[in-house]
C-alpha cells in the first residue's frame, strides 16, 4: 500500500483569450498541450522531485516510485498531466501509468493507494480535491477547491498508522513568480473552527 501520496496539478495551459498558446515538443501550436512556461514546470520538477544531493526543498517531499496521470481520450484530448511529469518519469526510468482518464477518478484512487511506496499523481485541478478526499477518507482534511492561478503546489499526504492519512503541502518555488504560500484549507462551523 502506498505511504505516500503527492498529488500536483498539469504545468501551465493556454489561455482563455488565446493570448498565450500551448505547444508541442516541437514548438507547434496545439491548445491540448503545456504552454511554455508549462514546460518549463515540467523540466523543473525533474530536479523537485529527484534532487541531486538529496535534499528536497521540504522535508514531507520523496522522489516517487509510481507516476499516474490521465490518459487522453476521445473527450479529454489534453496531455498536459502526462507531459508535466514526462520528464521526471524518464529521468528516473520510470512508466507513467496512463491506465486511467479523466472521470475515472475512482479507479485511480484504488490503484494509486493500492501500489506499493510513493506515488506521484498530475491531474487536472479540478478533480484534484475529490481525488484527495477519496484518499483521505473525509471532506474536511484538504481544500475543496484548487484555484484556477495555481500551478506551483504539492498536496502531500503521509500514511500513519495510527492517524491515517494526513496533509502537507509544499510551494515548488520552481520557476520565477511561483507563490510562497500554500492552498488554504478552511474549516466549517460544523468542524470545530
Amino acid at each position: 500500500m502506498a505511504t505516500k501520496i503527492m498529488i500536483i496539478r498539469h504545468g501551465e495551459k493556454p489561455s482563455d483569450d488565446g493570448s498565450v498558446h500551448g505547444v508541442d515538443e516541437n514548438g507547434s501550436h496545439d491548445p491540448d498541450e503545456l504552454t511554455v512556461r508549462g514546460w518549463q514546470r515540467a523540466g523543473a520538477l525533474v530536479r523537485f522531485f529527484a534532487p541531486p544531493n538529496g535534499t528536497f526543498s521540504h522535508p514531507a517531499l520523496a522522489t516517487p516510485t509510481a507516476i499516474f496521470a490521465p490518459a487522453a481520450s476521445g473527450h479529454a484530448k489534453s496531455v498536459r498531466s502526462q507531459h508535466t511529469v514526462q520528464p521526471l518519469a524518464r529521468y528516473l526510468n520510470r512508466p507513467i501509468d496512463l491506465h486511467h482518464e479523466r472521470g475515472d477518478e475512482d479507479k485511480l484512487v484504488r490503484a494509486a493507494t493500492a501500489t506499493l511506496g510513493v506515488v506521484l499523481i498530475a491531474w487536472e485541478h479540478e478533480a484534484i480535491p475529490d481525488i484527495a478526499a477519496a484518499i483521505v477518507g473525509n471532506s474536511h482534511t484538504c481544500p475543496k477547491k484548487w484555484p484556477d492561478s495555481r500551478f506551483d503546489v504539492v498536496w502531500i499526504l503521509d500514511q500513519k498508522a495510527d492517524t491515517g492519512w494526513t496533509l502537507t503541502q509544499a510551494p515548488q518555488l520552481a520557476l520565477p513568480g511561483d507563490a510562497g504560500d500554500v492552498i488554504p484549507v478552511v474549516k466549517t462551523k460544523s468542524q470545530g473552527d
